[in-house]
């Protein structure tokens, strides 16, 4: 069953939870033996109904539309945060948002990916998709906290880097990349969160960090499964199997070593229930930052460089000696 009839599913049942509440409310009706019965049966539907979702399934959680954003989670897991703009060179990118934050009063750079809710405020804010002033912008962030010592969180949820061909003209592919380089060189901890989707180079330029944490339904990948489905199989109609074959659920990712934590969510997903994803979003990285922060600058460095150079492995054959002839 799909994650849409899911949800319908559990609608009806709270529902009716809600209509047999204000019945007892109106006539002072005893009803607390049949609410338990429901609300137990909701709660069991939600644990067996999201308990084996498929890759795609926490593709679409990822992409839901009434999932928090990087802004709830600024509302809900930070105490405050003093919003910095620009990269000093062509813009504001309002695709990311930073600046000087609190975590359990903590002094924090927090910089972020932030999609719109409509369509008026996705279009202000690129749909998420960073041009590359935004990575200058995140970078003069991250440079800003090293000169002041302090712990760069970054919250990731981005379809990808914008493609168009004003960003290629400034230098989208160069910004990343500087940012790469830059993120790995830091000698401040760096916290990275995969709130929803977590797309290609996009993601990535806010991701080389000591810490990598994911909530439960976010996905993380090289590639949308339409553009793997679309490039393997010449069909976006493969995205089912793409999206197995790239594994880029948080589970998958964990297993491989990619991140290291998954934050659970509210049952049902994060968009359920903004204020408890939110606390355990805060708990998990107030945890990965007391360790962090405990550790010395080189060996912070030292860290970063072999959790990247662990990634992956490779294998190196003997080519096949040629044969001798004359031709």
């Amino acid at each position: 069953m799909s994650p849409a009839a899911l949800e319908k599913e559990i609608a009806e049942l709270e529902r009716q939870i809600a209509s047999l509440k204000q019945m007892a409310d109106e006539h002072e009706l005893d009803v607390g033996a049949e609410l338990r019965k429901l609300e137990v049966k909701l709660e069991r539907r939600r644990r067996e109904s999201y308990q084996n979702l498929s890759a795609v399934e926490r593709v679409q959680l990822a992409r839901h539309s009434k999932r928090p954003l990087t802004q709830a989670y600024l509302e809900r897991a930070i105490t405050a945060i003093k919003e910095l703009h620009g990269d000093r060179a062509f813009r504001d990118d309002e695709a990311l948002v930073g600046g000087w934050a609190r975590l359990n009063g903590e002094s924090v750079m927090l910089i972020g990916h932030q999609k719109g809710r409509d369509m008026k405020e996705n279009l202000r804010r690129n749909f998420g998709m960073p041009h590359p002033e935004g990575y200058r912008k995140a970078l003069r962030l991250m440079q800003l906290a090293e000169k002041f010592g302090r712990p760069v969180v970054t919250l990731i949820d981005t379809p990808g880097a914008y493609p168009g061909i004003g960003a290629e003209e400034r230098g989208q592919a160069e910004a990343i990349a500087r940012n790469l380089r830059e993120m790995a060189r830091l000698r401040v901890p760096i916290l990275a969160v995969v709130i929803g989707e977590g797309g290609s180079g996009g993601a990535l330029a806010l991701g080389v960090a000591a810490r990598i944490l994911m909530l439960e339904n976010a996905i993380y990948s090289v590639l949308s499964p339409e553009g793997c489905a679309a490039d393997l199989w010449k069909t976006a109609s493969a995205k089912d199997l793409a999206a197995e074959a790239l594994k880029l659920t948080a589970r998958d990712l964990q297993r491989l070593g990619v991140i290291d934590e998954v934050v659970p969510e509210p049952v049902g997903g994060a968009q359920l229930d903004w204020d408890a994803a939110a606390a355990q979003l805060q708990a998990a990285m107030t945890r990965h930052l007391q360790a962090l922060t405990a550790v010395d600058p080189d060996t912070l460095r030292q860290q970063r460089w072999q959790k990247y150079e662990a990634l992956g492995a490779w294998v190196e054959r003997q080519s096949k000696p040629r044969r001798s002839g004359k031709h």
